[in-house]
C-alpha cells in the first residue's frame, strides 16, 4: 500500500494505530497483550493464545492448534492478528472478531481461522472470569448434565480392535470408533503389515478394494462380538470416491453405525447430498472445513448428518454456535472434532458448546498424557465414558508455561505421514 491510503493507517513510526470502535467503552479495561504459545507434550505441536488485559492477572486463552501449519498460525497471531486487538475493550467479541476477519481482504482458510479462533475463544475466557461464571452459562447454560463421549478402538487385526473395543467398555464407554489395519499401509488410524503388495511398485500401499472387502467384516464381527447395544462409528479418512461412499454405506447397513465419518475429500464436498441421499448411515463430515460459510453450505445443502467441527479451523466459539444454531434448526446434530491435535483449551471450548446446545450429537475424546495435564492444568478428564465442563469461571483451564516450554515442537510430523499415503501403484491418495 503506497501514498494517501497508507499515510492515514499508520502513524510516522510505522506501527498500527488503537483501532478503537465508535462507541465509548464502560470502563477502561483494555486488552494488553496477544501472543501465541506452541508446546507438544505428546509430540503434536499444540498452539495457545494469551491475550492479556490492563487487569493484573485477567487473562484469557484460546485454541489456535493447526498441528499441520502452526508456525505459519503464530505468524499470523503474532504479527498480525494480535496488533489488532491490543487497546480494544475484551467484551467487544463480535466487532473484534469480525474486524479481524474482515482486516486481511483475502479471508477464511485454517491458518487465518485459527489463529482468529485463539483471539476469540480467550476473549470468552476473559468474559466468563469477568463474571465469574463458565462460559457455558454464557451461552444459555446447560441442556444436558454430562456429554458423553466417544474413544477409538484400532489394531492390526479384527480381533486386536475388539479387544480394545471391550477394554472402552470396560472404562464406561457406549460409543466406540472401530479401525482395523491391513496389508501395506493398514487403514486410518490402524497399524499396516509392511509389504502388503509385494508384486507392486509400492508395496506398503493402501487399496481400496482390499478396505471396501475388510471394513464391513470388522463390523459383522463386533456386532457379533460386542452386541447390538454399543453405538459404533467408523472413520473413511476422506479415501473414497462418492460411489465408493455409497457402496461401503450400503455395505455396513445392517450393523447400524452411528455415523461414518469423512466419506470423500473436501475437493468433493459439492456430491455430499447425494452421498447422504443414497447412505443408510448417517454422515458426519467437517474437520477439515477452514470457514464458517464452507460450513454453512454443509448443513443447508443437506450433506450431512453431524457436523463434525474442528471450532480452531473456523474462527472460534462466536462463529461455532451460530453454525449450531443453524444446525439445530436444520435438524443436524453435532459431533465435534477433537482427537490429541486439539488443546485442552479447545476440548473446553467445545464441551461449552456441547452442554448448552440442544442439537449435540456426539463427542470425541482424547485421554491426554500426564504431561500435557501439567501443562494445562484443569484438563478435562473422562470419567465413565462422560466428559463435564469445569465449573470455574472461563474455560476453567490454565497455561503453565514452564512446563509449556520443555516441549518444544517438532516440524513436519504430519506431512511426513500424509506424503506416505500411496496407492500400491505408488499414486497419491488423500491421506
Amino acid at each position: 500500500m503506497t501514498g494517501s491510503n497508507a499515510d492515514r493507517l499508520l502513524d510516522p513510526s510505522g506501527s498500527l494505530p488503537q483501532a478503537m470502535p465508535p462507541w465509548p467503552s464502560r470502563d477502561g479495561l483494555r486488552v494488553t497483550a496477544v501472543r501465541a504459545i506452541v508446546t507438544a507434550p505428546e509430540g503434536m505441536p499444540l498452539v495457545v493464545v494469551r491475550v492479556d488485559t490492563s487487569e493484573p492477572g485477567l487473562y484469557g486463552l484460546g485454541c489456535a492448534t493447526f498441528t499441520q501449519r502452526y508456525a505459519a498460525v503464530v505468524a499470523a497471531v503474532d504479527e498480525h492478528v494480535g496488533p489488532l486487538v491490543v487497546g480494544r475493550h475484551p467484551a467487544d467479541i463480535e466487532d473484534i472478531t469480525r474486524s479481524v476477519h474482515y482486516s486481511s481482504y483475502w479471508r477464511n482458510g485454517p491458518v487465518l481461522n485459527n489463529a482468529l479462533s485463539g483471539v476469540d475463544q480467550a476473549l470468552w475466557d476473559i468474559a466468563g472470569k469477568r463474571a465469574g461464571m463458565p462460559v457455558y452459562e454464557l451461552l444459555g447454560g446447560r441442556s444436558r448434565a454430562a456429554v458423553e463421549v466417544y474413544s477409538h478402538a484400532a489394531g492390526g487385526s479384527v480381533d486386536e480392535t475388539l479387544e480394545g473395543a471391550e477394554a472402552l467398555l470396560a472404562e464406561g464407554y457406549r460409543h466406540i470408533r472401530l479401525q482395523v489395519g491391513g496389508p501395506g499401509l493398514g487403514t486410518y488410524g490402524a497399524p499396516g503389515t509392511r509389504g502388503g503388495y509385494p508384486r507392486s511398485p509400492h508395496p506398503d500401499g493402501w487399496d481400496v478394494a482390499q478396505y471396501l472387502r475388510a471394513t464391513p467384516r470388522l463390523f459383522e464381527a463386533a456386532r457379533e462380538r460386542l452386541g447390538d447395544e454399543v453405538s459404533l462409528m467408523h472413520d473413511v479418512h476422506s479415501r473414497l470416491t462418492p460411489k465408493q461412499a455409497v457402496v461401503l454405506a450400503r455395505a455396513l447397513e445392517p450393523y447400524r453405525l452411528s455415523f461414518l465419518e469423512d466419506v470423500i475429500a473436501p475437493e468433493l464436498y459439492d456430491r455430499l447430498p447425494e452421498v447422504r441421499a443414497a447412505s443408510p448411515v448417517p454422515i458426519a463430515v467437517g474437520e477439515q472445513i477452514g470457514s464458517v460459510t464452507d460450513a454453512v453450505r454443509l448443513i443447508r445443502d443437506g450433506g450431512i448428518d453431524l457436523l463434525r467441527l474442528h471450532t480452531s479451523a473456523v474462527g472460534g466459539l462466536t462463529p461455532t454456535r451460530k453454525l449450531v444454531a443453524l444446525g439445530e434448526l436444520l435438524g443436524v446434530r453435532t459431533a465435534f472434532h477433537s482427537p490429541g491435535d486439539i488443546s485442552p483449551v479447545g476440548v473446553a471450548a467445545n464441551l461449552a458448546v456441547d452442554i448448552s446446545t440442544p442439537a449435540f450429537g456426539y463427542q470425541e475424546s482424547h485421554t491426554y498424557n500426564e504431561a500435557t495435564r501439567e501443562v494445562f492444568p484443569g484438563t478435562p478428564v473422562v470419567s465413565e465414558g462422560h466428559l463435564a465442563p469445569s465449573e470455574r469461571p472461563g474455560w476453567g483451564v490454565d497455561l503453565d508455561e514452564r512446563e509449556a516450554a520443555k516441549y518444544p515442537p517438532t516440524k513436519f510430523l504430519h506431512e511426513r505421514w500424509a506424503t506416505g499415503v500411496r496407492r500400491p501403484d505408488g499414486g497419491l491418495d488423500a491421506p
